[in-house]
């Protein structure tokens, strides 16, 4: 099965910036595990900017654009040797694609992704995908690596995406002020009412929220592709989603 899996940056990296490396180390090993299995994995990865701002010990988020752009440069290199070394261990070969909004709407561009995907797959690599911050612009960008990660479900015609996160899933109301709230395990489909339960983004690292994910939801499950929100605290989460257990929630793609 064909599956892209999305990890956001508080699952990279601490609040510090500074990568949270069982976190990683966890989460190289299942998708290792995962592969070995005859999956095919598509990672996409957040961390860039959190990991340059450890490197060059900044204490909070670059809000100046090429501010942003430079710090993101700088922790790509980071991000893509941490994820080569691990990978290695299990035998494993990863390839980095950095996508603009261009790569993704010029058809031309769109079709020389998918064609570098497949052959990459077709070689056993496990593509690391991320948009190309350090040259994208805030408002010509994608914007986000939910968005991101939607869209290449769509395009490489995958069969499930996974957004692992810090949150447990959609719930009825927010469950950090609403004691009631309820996480819903199946949403069999994206209504008014729905996109009413998403809030704004809240993390100090991150650039997503749930309305990025309900978006993501809205783009992977017209393709046909099932989605999951789930913890990615334990990346072991992964295999439970494989093996069809209810957890987080998930979106049924259309037929």
């Amino acid at each position: 099965m064909r599956t892209v899996v999305k990890v956001g940056t508080s699952t990279l990296a601490y609040a510090t910036g500074h990568l949270n490396i069982r976190h990683m180390e966890k989460l190289c090993r299942v998708l290792s595990d995962l592969k070995n299995a005859g999956h095919e994995m598509i990672l996409v990865s957040s961390g860039a900017v959190g990991m340059g701002m450890g490197r060059l010990s900044l204490s909070e988020r670059p809000s100046e654009l090429t501010m942003k752009q430079a710090v993101s440069a700088v922790g790509q290199c980071e991000l893509m040797y941490t994820y080569d070394k691990l990978f290695s261990e299990y035998n494993h070969t990863v390839a980095q694609i950095l996508l603009s909004a261009d790569d993704v709407n010029d058809p031309e561009h769109r079709s020389n992704f998918i064609a570098t995907l497949n052959k990459l797959l077709e070689l056993g690599v496990l593509p690391v995908i991320n948009e190309n911050d350090s040259v994208s612009t805030d408002e010509f960008g994608i914007g986000d690596n939910d968005t991101l990660a939607a869209i290449v479900a769509a395009n490489s015609g995958a069969e499930l995406l996974i957004l692992l996160t810090d949150i447990d899933g959609l719930y009825t109301a927010d469950p950090n002020k609403d004691p009631d709230a309820k996480r819903i395990s199946v949403v069999p489909e994206i209504t008014d009412e729905i996109k009413a339960l998403a809030g704004d983004a809240n993390s100090a690292m991150g650039t997503g929220g749930m309305k990025t994910k309900l978006t993501a939801a809205e783009i992977a499950t017209a393709a046909g592709c099932n989605m999951f929100i789930a913890n990615g605290t334990d990346p072991e989460i992964l295999y439970n989603i494989m093996e069809g257990k209810s957890v987080g929630t998930k979106f049924i793609g259309k037929k």
